[in-house]
């Protein structure tokens, strides 16, 4: 009898997961909100199976039993949990299920903003530093400086070898409205300053650089696709056409990983001057085909467009690539795109959890899904080490597509599905950049550079602007020997050799640092595309007098 027993409890333990999963999500499901021109969802048909009702009924009681009679406490709550995520992950790779635990973390990426102080800061000699304040933040307003030092937060002292960037992080977000108070330490005074922080939303701009690459051609990096980008794409051109007379837009989406589908659209019309231009469609199974076309509202004329993108773009900046590529409204240039394809719409539930469920699938204007294939036996978050091991970052050659059903582009150019959007323009990976011995080096520029900085210096370089500072700075020999010296008493690699063979790449990178903490995002990315290939490329892409047709 006690062996029955065990048997029993133990297939309890084997199928609970399962049949929680089975439950819970389909009761879920049926109530799933979709679009207001998409159908209900609907699973089962009258009289083929048992209602969710009694689907629910049935695992409730199962639950109840459990509970009364399990050998062991139960956490009900991360039974479910890990249940629907078990069920869940044998859908598709991008269907998802967020923990209400998590789901403010999610959701204030996708909005492009979060409760804090604002303040960006850097972990140097196991200190909290201050190394730029946001515009009209409570920081700013309250006077926090760059090279402020944080000693406590709240009652929690952060100093030490054991603190890291997300204990901090953590300590310094929190509700709207809900107050921290920071002790500091200023420049070279010992006496401990004070101040309470009323905590605000913060917005986070998506778009890392926008400036002048030349009197004509005007670049914009965006980092992702919040609520918010088009905005802020919105007003990027308005300051380089108003104030720098920009005629060509150079767009970089190289590591953009997506987001929202609409955002994508809204960016797509500000380089498509006229209405009625098919930029992307999605289809699924319960839901209609709904189109999305330029509106005809583009508030500044552009002629050329290039799009960088390479294997990090993914999602709404595929869209943007392959809208652009399909209307031969400009030159696609880098590496093969990520390959994602699939729309996601997010279902809240009571308790704070989401799900993330796959809804469609978009379709570029061809009529093409860049979807990579995904599976049982396919390695789907390996897809890029496969890329590197194949060679396909270093040769247009290797590039090997699942699917190779051709398309025409709006000209009667072929293009293909499948695995991703293949550029026009092919650019290999810069190998030394990505090199084990420079990232090794890498990881501790940051610091190295935010030391280096005087007082005099930051004022110096600050008034004089970014494009002075790209053409006149140096990183001289002897600061680049220190820097070394510094690395490998942080633990980087020292190779004679290598140091020889990467010099240029170090002390460009070194550069792109100092720029990074005068003039921010914008001017890292300003001083590393002053030698990248792939802006390069762009650049050439771009003939003169090639206005639009």
């Amino acid at each position: 009898m006690n062996n029955n027993r065990a048997s029993w409890t133990a297939r309890i333990q084997v199928w609970l997961p399962f049949l929680l999963a089975t439950a819970v999500v389909i009761g879920m499901l049926m109530g799933l909100k979709m679009g207001n021109d998409t159908p209900q969802v609907k699973l089962v048909k009258p009289g083929e199976a048992p209602s969710s009702k009694q689907r629910n009924e049935k695992i409730e009681e199962l639950l109840r039993y459990i509970e009364a009679r399990y050998v062991d406490s139960i956490d009900r709550d991360r039974l479910i949990d890990e249940a629907i995520e078990k069920l869940v992950s044998q859908l598709d790779p991008h269907s998802s299920y967020i923990p209400s635990s998590e789901i403010k973390e999610a959701n204030e990426q996708l909005e492009g903003k979060f409760d804090g102080i604002g303040i960006e800061f850097l972990l140097v000699n196991d200190t909290v530093t201050v190394v730029h304040t946001m515009p009209e933040s409570p920081a700013d307003d309250a006077g926090l400086k760059t090279g402020d030092q944080l000693i406590k937060i709240g009652n929690k002292t952060v100093s030490g070898k054991s603190l890291d960037n997300e204990a901090v992080v953590d300590h310094l977000r929190g509700t709207e409205g809900s107050k921290v108070q920071v002790a500091f330490l200023r420049g070279r005074d010992k006496k401990l300053r004070q101040l309470t922080l009323a905590r605000e939303p913060i917005d986070v701009s998506t778009i890392d650089a926008a400036y002048m690459l030349n009197e004509r051609v005007g670049y914009i990096r965006l980092a992702r696709f919040s609520a918010n980008s088009d905005k802020e794409f919105i007003a990027a051109m308005a300051d380089l056409s108003e104030k720098h007379g920009m005629k060509d837009l150079m767009i970089d989406l190289r590591q953009n990983p997506g987001g929202y589908l609409q955002v994508a659209a809204n960016i797509l019309s500000q380089v498509f001057p006229n209405k009625g231009n098919l930029l992307v469609y999605t289809q699924g199974r319960a839901s209609y085909r709904a189109d999305y076309k330029s509106t005809g509202r583009s508030f500044y004329p552009v002629d050329q467009v290039v799009v960088l993108i390479d294997e990090g773009s993914a999602s709404a900046a595929e869209i943007v690539a392959g809208a652009v590529q399909d209307n031969d409204r400009g030159q696609i240039i880098g590496r093969r795109s990520y390959g994602k394809g699939l729309v996601q719409e997010q279902y809240e539930f009571s308790d704070g959890s989401a799900l993330r469920l796959t809804v469609a699938r978009y379709y570029t204007p061809s009529g093409r899904s860049i979807q990579k294939p995904y599976g049982k036996g396919i390695d789907y978050d390996h897809d890029v080490a496969e890329r590197i091991k194949s060679g396909e970052l270093l040769s247009e050659k290797k590039i090997k597509l699942k699917d190779t059903t051709s398309y025409l582009t709006h000209n009667g150019r072929k293009v293909y599905a499948g695995g991703g959007i293949v550029p026009d323009v092919f650019v290999p990976v810069d190998s030394a950049f990505y090199s084990e011995f420079v990232q090794s080096q890498h990881e501790q520029m940051q610091v190295f550079a935010f030391q280096q900085l005087k007082a005099s210096d930051r004022e110096k370089w600050q008034k004089l602007g970014l494009p002075q500072f790209r053409k006149q700075y140096q990183v001289s020999t002897e600061t680049l020997n220190a820097f070394q010296n510094y690395a490998q008493k942080k633990g980087a690699k020292n190779d004679a050799n290598q140091w020889q063979t990467h010099y240029e790449t170090l002390r460009r990178l070194l550069k792109a640092h100092m720029a990074q903490h005068l003039f921010h995002d914008e001017g890292y990315h300003a001083v590393l595309n002053d030698g990248d290939a792939c802006v390069a490329k762009a650049l050439k892409a771009l003939k003169p007098g090639m206005a639009l047709k």
